[in-house]
């Protein structure tokens, strides 16, 4: 199987990043778990496509856009821009939920109470605020700890050494077993 394109090599990779976003205020902000996964199928689905989309026809008929996306996706073509998006950027609660739950173990239930209760609006907030150790239980103050370490990619020259160690490693434990790396490195 050839491996697929990085999504930064996509020609539609701006636009797929405008559906991604647009997923996770809807799973962070609105709580609206179906349309999460909505945004995040359509995004998917374009991934696939390995020219830039010129015209709402060239994704007519595309698995996870209907309508509503499809209208999104044409407005972003006639303006450079979703009108959804634009708005969900002005809303300064919106991306502090956003910002918040970017923290290994704080989710959106969470993030939200930091917000409208602790009033706390960034990450940096969060990292100051006097009360910290007590809003965050272990996992999530490491998760604040190692933030930026955690967002960073893994090297796929590390990951295939590693892969090569695992499964060197559970072949000995039982040479029935099967492993493989999933994930990013996968697609």
């Amino acid at each position: 199987m050839a491996a697929k394109r990085k999504l930064a090599e996509n020609p539609n990779s701006e636009l797929i990043d405008f559906l991604h976003e647009l997923a996770d205020y809807e799973k962070n902000v609105s709580r609206m778990i179906h349309k999460y996964n909505a945004y995040r199928k359509a995004a998917s689905s374009i991934a696939k496509i390995d020219h830039k989309i010129q015209s709402i026809t060239d994704i007519k008929g595309l698995e996870g856009i209907g309508k509503k996306i499809a209208a999104k996706i044409e407005q972003y073509l006639s303006t450079g821009k979703i009108k959804k998006l634009e708005t969900n950027r002005g809303d300064e609660t919106g991306a502090a939920i956003n910002q918040m739950t970017r923290v290994m173990g704080i989710g959106p239930a969470h993030a939200n109470k930091l917000v409208h209760q602790e009033k706390i609006k960034s990450i940096d907030e969060l990292r100051s605020h006097p009360k910290r150790d007590q809003l965050l239980n272990k996992t999530q103050l490491l998760g604040l700890n190692y933030l930026e370490e955690f967002e960073q990619k893994i090297p796929r020259d590390e990951i295939k050494q590693m892969e090569i160690i695992l499964l060197r490693e559970i072949t000995a434990i039982d040479n029935q077993l099967r492993a493989e790396i999933v994930g990013s490195y996968r697609r």
